[in-house]
């Protein structure tokens, strides 16, 4: 179950955290991982774990802001059987406090990086008869979280863009969904509580952890999980769905 060989997967964000335990999985499953990112160090040392398992991973440095890179990179992949979604940024601050920049860094990044990446995909899994497109939403898109305006906003952009090309394409063979993660343990949440609570690490780490009711944050690796199953063929009656895993987050706080 959940094989991809033949098939190419595109992830954007491979260099770290989420994407790129799914670009180590997706190989592990046999597809030809072309991982994207500004990260180059990060992202080139997920091609040489690909390789180093026997897979095969191809390394582009994109802006995934820039719809001409997007264009350039995706030029330059064969195929693409399944695109995932990952690359994206965090902005922390209510309305009040977000400026006119911070909200245009983050929809750069989060939205319009979606955009561009989808539309470059579509024609090449159009000539293939079909694909799969997986976006990374996040709970903040459905939920009210405090201090996450801008990031909540781009969220529930890519929830709303995730129903529109599913239904837009359902014809075509080609299947969209997301996943919405609550709170993950990236290096994301390392270098945060580095920056903010100097000394206090730990103590504030244990309190994010268990705002999830499971008690404890969720692990790039069982994000991956849950994005091989939608992206394989066993998840082909699977489109325009939003998946929350957030250990309970949405529904039980």
């Amino acid at each position: 179950m959940f094989e991809l060989t033949g098939k190419t997967a595109v992830v954007t964000g491979g260099g770290s955290g989420i994407g790129q335990a799914i670009a180590l999985l997706f190989a592990r499953q046999g597809a030809e991982v072309a991982v994207l990112d500004l990260n180059e160090e990060g992202a080139a040392q997920t091609v040489r774990d690909i390789e180093s398992s026997g897979g095969k991973g191809r390394f582009h440095r994109c802006d995934v802001s820039s719809a001409e890179n997007v264009r350039e990179v995706f030029g330059a992949v064969a195929q693409v059987h399944i695109l995932v979604n990952s690359a994206g940024v965090s902005h922390i601050g209510p309305l009040d406090t977000t400026t006119e920049a911070d909200f245009d860094r983050v929809f750069r990044v989060n939205v319009k990086g979606v955009f561009n990446t989808m539309q470059a995909a579509l024609p090449k899994m159009q000539a293939n008869g079909g694909g799969v497109i997986l976006n990374l939403a996040s709970v903040a898109a459905t939920v009210g979280i405090a201090d996450r305006f801008a990031y909540s906003m781009t969220k529930g952009a890519v929830l709303s863009m995730t129903l529109s090309v599913a239904r837009d394409y359902l014809d075509q063979g080609i299947r969209c969904n997301c996943i919405s993660p609550g709170r993950v343990h990236t290096p994301f949440v390392d270098d945060f509580l580095r920056k903010n609570y100097p000394g206090q690490e730990r103590e504030m780490f244990e309190k994010l952890s268990k705002a999830q009711p499971i008690g404890r944050m969720g692990t790039p690796a069982e994000m991956a999980s849950l994005a091989l199953y939608l992206c394989s063929d066993e998840a082909g009656f699977v489109t325009g769905t939003d998946y929350p895993i957030d250990g309970g987050f949405t529904h039980l706080r």
